[in-house]
């Protein structure tokens, strides 16, 4: 008798965790098969260390092949699922179509960036969900410093150094904590103008930064930006984007060259096509993670609303805390339904979290003892070494040249600025000129009136997991951790496009 065939789709926190924890408890019991467009599991939480130059960008990947032995990789996207027929429909990176036929299917395909209806975002921001996005704004922050310390306007040079995060969330927090040093750095080998230091800016409608998160939690993030020379602007979000800067919701107008949007996620459009139930865009599943009325069919991580049986009525977070823990839920009850032990329902108790501020400093309070400082810095590192499935010693080596050698502040331009488009389906990709595109042109829904009443409640796993998005730009979720262009970033153009009456006086401004 053949083995029953389990098709995963996607390997974020869920779907990783699904295929290891399943290829171990099956016992040999079940054909696995992990569909995913990467070979790599990518460890979102350090992505802004990747931006800020600290890590290189295969420290955050973890080779699936490499880790997951007894699991078949397909590399595709998926293009649609038949639950009738229970087959997979996917595209490979070549343009190539294919199909896989499953006994249990398994949807983890995670979230991509949540568009609001603002003018000029998803023209001239990007987001920061993938590698390619993080290795973009690395190259991008490189290019305009250096190219202010060689401007002989003050007013170019001031555009230039300004860098507006919106977002005030786990990734948005990070990268601003992180982008500030990384510049700092910078230009103590490129002075600027006399005066002149590298400003970013961090928006967020929110009344706190980290708004999901404790008030500790908040009051340190909040105090380490600002010491750091971070601009923090809270009650504060933009009402439209333009070519040379943002204009704020407080009638501000800011000149700047870099947009970073961090304001939350929503599921992958994939979920919808699949015409099931949805809650604020994710798939509907009972406690055992089965779509009602399909036992064969599991969901999992940002793509599912699973009910919180600690909270009735509630669904868990986007979180990669809670992401990373259902997956582990699901392999054991698909592992059940072949006769390997019994099924679960899903229950989580919450470890605590941790926001990286970037050199020693950290905010935390594991296990819900409050920490900052070196000390928060210490329990932050130890717990992303502890949460990673690999690279965890080219990690923590990367960190000990940090601190002991200067950051190479060098522009490799490996991703161009039309690559990485905000309205996006696939972060995980770098667009290519006239390769193969995916489903998300006729199904992502993205662009500047992609959020909906329905979709803009959609919260942002960012890292492996964030709590749900507010309705408003800078509501990024929380995350817990455990564990074409046709867009082109903002550029120099004429001044004659500025409004006369608008000011040039800088303001401030993460899946």
């Amino acid at each position: 008798m053949s083995r029953p065939r389990t098709v995963i789709v996607g390997a974020g926190f869920a779907g990783y965790r699904t295929a290891r924890e399943l290829s171990r408890v099956s016992r040999g019991k079940a054909d696995i098969t992990l569909l995913n467009p990467t070979d790599y599991f990518l460890y979102l939480p350090l992505l802004p260390q990747v931006a800020a130059g600290i890590l290189e960008p295969r420290r955050v990947t973890v080779s699936l092949s490499g880790t997951l032995p007894h699991v078949r990789l397909v590399l595709g996207e998926a293009d649609g699922i038949d639950l009738d027929g229970r087959t997979v429909h996917y595209s490979d990176p070549e343009g190539g179509e294919g199909v896989l036929p499953y006994d249990r299917l398994v949807l983890a395909v995670g979230s991509v960036n949540k568009l609001l209806p603002i003018p000029g975002v998803a023209e001239h921001a990007h987001g920061f969900r993938g590698l390619p996005e993080a290795l973009y704004l690395r190259d991008h922050v490189t290019r305009q410093v250096e190219l202010a310390a060689a401007a002989d306007d003050p007013k170019s040079c001031a555009a230039r150094c300004t860098f507006v995060v919106v977002g005030a969330g786990y990734t948005g927090t990070e990268v601003a904590a992180h982008g500030q040093l990384y510049t700092d750095a910078q230009v103590r080998g490129h002075p600027l103008r006399e005066g002149m230091r590298p400003r970013w800016m961090l928006l967020d409608i929110a009344p706190r930064v980290l708004p999901e998160l404790d008030e500790h939690l908040s009051r340190t993030a909040d105090r380490t930006l600002r010491e750091r020379g971070v601009e923090v602007r809270m009650g504060t979000s933009v009402k439209e984007a333009t070519p040379n800067g943002v204009l704020l919701t407080d009638g501000e107008f800011v000149q700047t060259r870099t947009l970073v949007w961090c304001v939350g996620v929503r599921p992958d459009p994939l979920v919808e096509s699949t015409g099931q139930p949805l809650e604020r865009g994710r798939i509907v599943v009972d406690p055992y993670l089965r779509l009602p009325g399909r036992p064969e069919v599991f969901a999992c991580g940002d793509a599912a609303a699973v009910p919180d049986l600690n909270n009735p009525g509630n669904f868990t977070p986007m979180t990669a805390q809670h992401a990373w823990r259902h997956g582990k839920t699901v392999a054991h009850n698909i592992a059940a339904s072949f006769g390997v032990g019994e099924r679960r329902p899903y229950r989580h108790k919450d470890l605590g979290f941790v926001v990286d501020l970037g050199g020693a400093k950290a905010a935390a309070n594991p296990l819900g003892v409050t920490l900052s400082g070196p000390a928060a810095g210490l329990v932050t590192r130890g717990y992303h070494l502890a949460a990673m499935p690999g690279n965890r010693v080219r990690v923590a080596a990367d960190w000990l040249l940090d601190t002991v050698l200067p950051r190479q502040a060098v522009q490799l331009g490996l991703v161009r600025s039309w690559s990485v488009p905000l309205d996006t389906a696939s972060p995980e990709l770098a667009r290519v000129p006239s390769g193969p595109e995916r489903r998300q042109e006729a199904q992502a829904c993205s662009g500047p009136g992609a959020a909906t009443a329905a979709d803009t409640g959609a919260g942002d796993s960012e890292r492996p997991g964030d709590e749900p998005a507010k309705d408003q730009p800078g509501g990024e979720p929380a995350k817990s951790r455990p564990g074409g262009e046709p867009h082109k970033a903002p550029g120099p153009v004429k001044r004659d496009d500025v409004p006369e009456d608008t000011p040039d006086t800088p303001a401030e401004g993460d899946s």
